[in-house]
């Protein structure tokens, strides 16, 4: 396991993450802009990466934008939304070449900062309102993606099975947003939200890469500086136990159904139970060797696919499943059988060693990448607990088959949601 140092800087309005390492070519600048979810709003939030991206007053176009990014020898800009338990956080990456390997190149860094704040501070913008056309050429692209996700079914029913699940708490709210919300979106509205965001939300700069820490601190203060008054913080739920499982059907004209089904753990990333739950998850359904993968799908054939993932920030847990239409009830019957199989202590040596090097396996991958260390320590600062690569792992080691068993008793069943066939599989 590869040692991970990050140093913490609190600032009066943000928090500098500074990783120093050896490991990388690059140096990834990485901005996380967080508050909690919120209906109102949540469309514009949405809206605002793909218009941020589109230009800025010195790099009027997409093109320009662009050219720019290839001046400073290929450099990777992207900006994406996206939930963290009942956080939406906007995020702005760039990747740039290190100078230290670019010979008589002194000011790389500090021309990418000056880059990531010449686009996250001037936006195409004029009185206090986004170009029209742009915004709605970027509406009709957001459209598009929330088209697409209820057109692709996996991510539609799980979608709908969140909907269901949490149909009164924050976590069921769309971070992609809403499409009955686009046609009342203009510039102005826009604006106000993006002026909401950069002003107001909480903060976390994280910078990956070989270099000094204090010059780089400086190099950030010097080049990244704007006027913000945080009023917003990171929200925690508290976990909640379902009152009795609720089972939805609903009927399109599709071939494969979708059996999707969601768990109440009672276990966040802060608990001290969260280690064997991670474990629990690895024997259930979230790899090859899991018993929903060897059972639902390759001994019964029941299932196209069958996995289950945990939401960390939240204490939830889903299992997903591709069935033929008539097969439900056995689909059903087994997968529950998975979960109480593991309740009763039918786990082998071999299926918590296999699972244990697979979390480990992932933990390393995750280290290799420079976004994924950040966000690795990102989930530490939502979920408000932080802990050094070396630990986490070890405390893989340390989860025993009695850990394991008794985090399974506590995870309850809470919706079931089934997307069938209206004519028995027969039309596309």
């Amino acid at each position: 396991m590869s040692q991970v140092t990050e140093q913490t800087i609190q600032k009066d309005d943000y928090s500098l993450h500074l990783f120093d390492t050896k490991k990388f070519k690059t140096n990834t600048i990485v901005l996380k802009f967080t508050r909690p979810l919120k209906r109102e709003n949540i469309t514009e939030r949405a809206l605002l990466p793909f218009v941020l991206q589109k230009g800025s007053e010195k790099y009027p176009t997409e093109r320009a934008l662009r050219q720019q990014l290839d001046e400073l020898y290929g450099a990777k800009f992207s900006i994406y939304g996206g939930k963290k338990g009942e956080n939406h956080i906007v995020t702005f990456i760039l990747d740039i070449p290190n100078e230290k390997f670019i010979k008589d190149e002194e000011t790389l860094t500090k021309e990418g900062l000056q880059f990531l704040s010449e686009v996250l501070t001037k936006p195409k913008a004029k009185n206090q309102a986004f170009d029209e056309t742009l915004v709605e050429k970027e509406k009709d692209t957001l459209k598009s993606k929330i088209q697409s996700i209820i057109d692709e079914k996996m991510q539609y029913a799980n979608m709908r099975l969140i909907d269901e699940m949490c149909e009164d708490e924050a976590f069921g709210i769309h971070a992609h947003g809403y499409l009955d919300d686009l046609p009342q979106l203009d510039g102005k509205s826009l604006y106000e939200t993006y002026q909401q965001m950069i002003t107001e939300d909480r903060l976390d700069v994280y910078v990956v890469g070989d270099f000094d820490n204090d010059q780089m601190e400086k190099d950030i203060e010097e080049n990244l500086s704007f006027s913000r008054n945080p009023q917003a913080s990171i929200y925690r739920s508290e976990s909640i136990l379902p009152k009795k499982v609720e089972t939805i059907t609903e009927k399109q004209k599709i071939q494969q159904a979708k059996l999707h089904m969601g768990f109440r753990t009672g276990v966040q990333f802060a608990d001290d139970n969260f280690p064997a739950l991670q474990v629990f998850n690895g024997i259930f359904g979230g790899y090859p060797h899991s018993k929903l993968f060897l059972n639902v799908r390759e001994k019964h054939s029941l299932a196209y696919y069958a996995a289950s993932r945990f939401e960390s920030n939240k204490g939830l847990l889903f299992v997903f499943s591709g069935i033929a239409p008539d097969k439900y009830d056995q689909a059903r019957e087994i997968i529950e059988a998975q979960h109480q199989a593991i309740s009763e202590g039918e786990i082998t040596d071999k299926e918590i060693d296999q699972t244990k090097k697979a979390i480990t396996n992932q933990l390393k991958e995750t280290l290799d990448r420079s976004t994924g260390i950040i966000d690795l320590f990102h989930q530490q600062v939502i979920g408000g607990k932080s802990e050094d690569p070396q630990a986490i792992a070890k405390a893989i080691q340390s989860v025993t088959k009695e850990d394991v068993i008794a985090v399974s008793k506590q995870i309850e069943l809470d919706t079931v949601y089934f997307l069938t066939a209206e004519n028995g599989g027969e039309e596309a």
